[in-house]
């Protein structure tokens, strides 16, 4: 069973008698319906409905915990202190690393986002595993699933860019939060034209942070890089058009082929078929 300890994620404690309430009105993920051994990706978004945080969300007793990157944590503690006002919630900070395991009986709430590719991983607070985050990014990367500082800058993507929509991560019956009717008029127009895909070549990639191209014209790019692998938030509607006219997809100069994920049920707008219909 792989444990892979994960130095660079710290931890905030959400208690108190309002501290579900506090959440729900707050946050992207429905908490009212979050079972007790599994964990959800959750954000908090700016008014105009961009991530401004993200972070796992998951019980602990009678509070909750949250999961972020340690270089958001006091950011959205203050963040969190601000939206707090008089309500009966303390927050405070709670540890930092967090061991991830898959592949067996695993300690922890279960990671919903890898649950959707049928792997059960759990997060567990503290250090019980090798420090070897390697692993973990390219079996993150193996499933499509984004994490910001490596495949989306903060401020800069929509929840449906990086698929909160379909992992758990983002409720449309749970009423208002902030943020919450931009990304509603994204999910009823559908209008959603930016999706983390899954990158592979023949050859070793390019660095993060490298454009992705068709005939000379920006579609995406790269994000994690795990060897010939990698992550992408793109234009799914410029890389189906691509695809249907067989241009070549480029990362800088290497040929690259793009895939949704599978578990996300998701197809690009255009394709071969349609084309020669």
């Amino acid at each position: 069973m792989p444990a892979v300890f994960l130095k660079n994620r710290s931890l905030i404690r959400v208690s108190g008698l309002e501290a579900q309430p506090f959440l729900q009105n707050l946050i992207t993920t429905d908490i009212a319906t979050l079972p007790a051994e599994e964990a959800r990706p959750g954000a908090l978004l700016t008014p105009q409905g961009k991530i401004l945080f993200d972070f796992m969300i998951w019980r602990d007793g009678d509070g909750f915990m949250l999961e972020t990157d340690d270089h958001q944590r006091d950011a959205l503690l203050k963040r969190l202190t601000m939206y707090k006002l008089r309500a009966a919630v303390d927050l405070a900070p709670a540890g930092e690393g967090v061991t991830v395991s898959w592949e067996g009986e695993s300690k922890g709430p279960t990671d919903s986002r890898f649950s959707k590719s049928g792997i059960a991983l759990a997060r567990q607070p503290g250090q019980h595993g090798a420090d070897d985050a390697d692993a973990y990014n390219a079996l993150r990367v193996a499933n499509g699933i984004a994490e910001s500082g490596q495949d989306y800058a903060l401020q800069d993507a929509f929840p449906h860019d990086v698929l909160m929509d379909l992992n758990g991560g983002l409720s449309f019956k749970k009423g208002c939060y902030v943020g919450q009717e931009v990304v509603s008029r994204m999910q009823h127009r559908g209008t959603a034209r930016r999706r983390a895909v899954t990158v592979t070549a023949e050859t070793e990639l390019p660095p993060s942070g490298t454009e992705i191209t068709a005939a000379g014209k920006p579609v995406g790019t790269l994000g994690s890089v795990v060897g010939n692998g990698g992550l992408a938030i793109v234009r799914i509607d410029r890389a189906g058009e691509a695809m249907a006219a067989r241009t070549p997809l480029l990362v800088g100069d290497v040929p690259v082929t793009l895939e949704l994920p599978g578990w996300t049920g998701l197809t690009f707008p255009s394709t071969a078929d349609e084309a020669s219909a």
